[in-house]
């Protein structure tokens, strides 16, 4: 390994770190200002009746969503031609921890919430909320530029 792919590597680590905790920290802001939709179905009803309002789409795989393939390729399709931010994160049981989620079913026998697709909408954010989606945004640009349409984050468990 040469120095230059050694600097590059740790220069790339960090800042998927960065991006890691702002999209942590956005997804938790915009629970708690109720500025979040969780669910396929419950997002494709949003964007359908309100596409203007939603500033990001996150995605979350895992192995078991080849099922939901054609959902996101639709939703992804839609974020696109809306100018709408899109991030792929894998990490489900990362994502339910950020959220307070339940990852399986409760002992009353509730089901966890569909967490493979949540977006957010328009926050009426403090400074550091809002510098966290200026980050998301700017990643997802930075990867667009890259011809990377559809940017990939993995959340990692703590």
């Amino acid at each position: 390994m040469t120095l230059e792919e050694l600097v590059g590597s740790n220069i790339t680590e960090k800042k998927m770190e960065t991006v890691n905790q702002a999209l942590e920290e956005l997804l938790v802001a915009a629970q708690q200002q109720d500025c979040l939709t969780v669910g396929v179905y419950e997002s494709a009803k949003l964007m359908n009746v309100d596409p203007d309002s939603v500033v990001l789409c996150v995605l979350a795989t895992d192995e078991d969503v080849i099922p939901l393939q054609i959902h996101f390729t639709l939703i992804q399709a839609f974020c696109c031609d809306n100018d709408i931010n899109i991030l792929r994160v894998s990490g489900m049981g990362r994502l339910a921890q950020v959220l307070g989620e339940p990852s399986t079913a409760d002992s009353n026998g509730n089901e966890p919430n569909d967490l493979h697709c949540i977006l957010v909408t328009n926050t009426q954010c403090q400074s550091l909320k809002c510098q966290a989606l200026q980050d998301v945004g700017n990643y997802c640009e930075e990867s667009r530029c890259k011809n990377q349409w559809v940017p990939y984050l993995s959340l990692q468990e703590r």
